[in-house]
């Protein structure tokens, strides 16, 4: 299993759409084959941070994902949005 980390530091000015598109990536992830889970979560103490919570059932599955056309349109926009730093962890 390998799970991502990714946390997202934003703006106000760009929070919201940067939420809606991460839902949009979010659902369509979850569809991919060896997604185990995809979750948004908002800091409960700083209103400029999100984290994209990603568990991946193996190496092969996370690679196809990056490939997928969802991930390669949605995510060069939430860089615009936001600046992202990943943690990945393997288990």
């Amino acid at each position: 299993m390998i799970r991502l980390n990714v946390f997202i530091r934003t703006t106000d000015s760009n929070r919201e759409e940067l939420i809606s598109t991460v839902k949009e990536l979010a659902a369509a992830s979850l569809k991919d084959e060896g997604c185990v889970a995809y979750d948004l979560f908002e800091s409960a103490t700083r209103r400029d941070v999100l984290m994209i919570c990603e568990t991946w059932s193996d190496a092969k599955a996370l690679a196809a994902h990056e490939q997928a056309s969802h991930f390669t349109t949605l995510v060069p926009r939430i860089h615009q949005l936001g600046e992202m730093k990943a943690e990945k962890f393997v288990f």
